[in-house]
């Protein structure tokens, strides 16, 4: 099964959402409108909360994680991810927050605390350290990741370009025959 519940807590999905049959989601999860949460994606929610905006697209293999409350870490680190992201495939995204209209490459890795602010491109295979902070308009690249340089205007409307794109591929999903299924 896909969408499990964890302790009492079912995932809660907003309208016209596509989880392919082969993902996991778990626990307390709150996916807005027009969400894709493609193939062998797993986003686990067993110790804290995610919450992944609208129109954001979690592509193949990537894993979505959080932050546990306890001793070293009193309050823990939910995973946060804005409106009109597109996460690549077989990044990892752990307990940190990401803004809007975001790209995250492929393979790369967000870890606790981070916070990545709005309109960013971080290139494939960067790794972005506990607790930095990505400031707003610029592409980051590296391991870890380094600002490069301010984006363009075509970079910032690529956005929401790639949103849309993957709203209408999980509309045409959502019609297939599999994703019917229970």
């Amino acid at each position: 099964m896909k969408i499990r519940s964890y302790q009492g807590t079912t995932p809660l999905l907003g309208e016209r959402v596509f989880v392919d049959p082969s993902a996991v989601v778990l626990g307390d999860v709150e996916i807005g409108d027009d969400a894709s949460i493609w193939p062998l994606v797993v986003v686990r929610a067993d110790m804290h909360r995610i919450r992944i905006g609208a129109r954001t697209s979690i592509q193949d293999g990537s894993v979505l994680h959080i932050t546990h409350a306890g001793p070293f870490n009193p309050d823990g680190f939910p995973l946060l991810i804005g409106d009109d992201v597109t996460v690549g495939h077989q990044a990892m995204l752990h307990g940190c927050t990401i803004g809007n209209r975001i790209l995250i490459g492929m393979g790369s890795m967000v870890m606790d605390g981070a916070v990545i602010e709005d309109e960013v491109v971080l290139g494939a295979g960067s790794l972005v350290p506990p607790g930095k902070t990505l400031q707003s308009g610029f592409l980051y690249v590296g391991r870890p990741a380094r600002q490069v340089r301010p984006l363009n205007e075509k970079e910032m409307a690529f956005f929401t370009y790639s949103a849309g794109n993957y709203v209408r591929l999980k509309d045409q999903h959502l019609q297939e025959p599999y994703s019917q299924a229970p």
